[in-house]
């Protein structure tokens, strides 16, 4: 077998007589191994494949099958154990596809670590992104996760980005109970960190009373959301009894005075002032949303400059000759 690794795949000698012995026992059953007959061998030829003193592991086999041949008669009884690894010190085995594939780095600063989830990343950052209604799930990750990164950095900031309707859809059914708003409103309360709220999309009720609780002078929206107050809605009754139905609409009223008490006290607005204007669903641009004391600033590059140079629309008809007749 030496030879046939030394002297390459074109001519190799194999043996085609195989004497066996076996031996039988009443207890047990026990084949010995078989012998190989020299003498009766036959000639075979071969196309060449590969050079093994071009292979290193070809070479090595070799080499150690020319030193020690009774490595090879004799096949190893585990059979857990790879044939011939045992020749190199510390054998190499290539990586499985899957291996290779979860070895892509994501950042070239970074460890080659398989990626991680976009919440992760964000996280990392410290931001915190509501962009779902405020259903029990979402409440119990968004309180999860300002917990974290309070125990994380007690003094570095938290970013918080809102794009939700609250704890209604965007027709107005109900989702969630308005405790889900409060939970959040109560965490954020209880936290070390100053906490940066940011209104991209919607704030729309329980979503608007977040945020107005940002740190005062640290809360922005974005040039084109919309924020909007509004009145609890009282759950599908359904088949309900009148006396859980008066239950529940006293719940909603217990509520919605929570709200404005607190809308009040984060907009520097009267009870009356806000309390009248949710009488209706209040819609408020990024504009009218500062003015009433829902944000501090508009996150528009420039947009401060451009609104101080933009005339009053008063001014407007002003210079365009027009007379305004009546207060409509």
């Amino acid at each position: 077998m030496a030879s046939c690794l030394q002297v390459g795949m074109s001519s190799c000698i194999i043996p085609t007589t195989w004497t066996c012995s076996k031996s039988l026992n009443k207890r047990n059953l026990k084949t010995s191994w078989c012998a190989i007959n020299t003498k009766n061998t036959a000639k075979l030829s071969m196309t060449p494949i590969i050079n093994p003193k071009d292979d290193p592991f070809l070479s090595k086999l070799a080499s150690a099958a020319a030193s020690s041949p009774e490595t090879f008669l004799s096949p190893p009884v585990d059979s857990d154990t790879h044939p011939y690894l045992d020749l190199f010190d510390s054998p190499t085995l290539m990586a499985t596809p899957a291996q290779v594939e979860r070895s892509v780095t994501y950042n070239e600063h970074k460890p080659t670590t398989p990626p991680p989830d976009l919440p992760s990343l964000l996280l990392h950052g410290r931001i915190v992104y509501i962009g779902m209604p405020l259903v029990p799930a979402v409440t119990e990750l968004i309180i999860a996760e300002l917990m974290y990164l309070q125990w994380m950095d007690p003094k570095q900031p938290i970013y918080l980005y809102i794009n939700s309707t609250g704890t209604t859809r965007d027709e107005g059914e109900t989702v969630g109970m308005e405790s889900e708003g409060f939970a959040i409103y109560d965490a954020m309360m209880q936290l070390k960190n100053e906490i940066h709220t940011v209104a991209v999309g919607a704030a729309i009720g329980q979503a608007c009373l977040i945020l107005a609780a940002g740190t005062k002078g640290k809360r922005f929206m974005m040039p084109h959301s919309k924020a909007m107050i509004q009145q609890p809605r009282v759950p599908s009754s359904g088949m309900m009894p009148a006396s859980d139905v008066l239950i529940r609409a006293k719940e909603v009223i217990t509520n919605r005075d929570t709200l404005v008490q607190l809308l009040a006290k984060h907009t520097g607005n009267s009870v009356e002032t806000v309390a009248n204007v949710m009488k209706r669903p209040f819609y408020m641009d990024s504009t009218r949303a500062k003015e009433f004391g829902v944000i501090d600033k508009i996150l528009w590059r420039g947009q401060e400059k451009i609104m101080a140079d933009v005339a009053a629309p008063e001014e407007w008809d002003r210079n365009a000759g027009i007379k305004v007749v009546d207060g409509y």
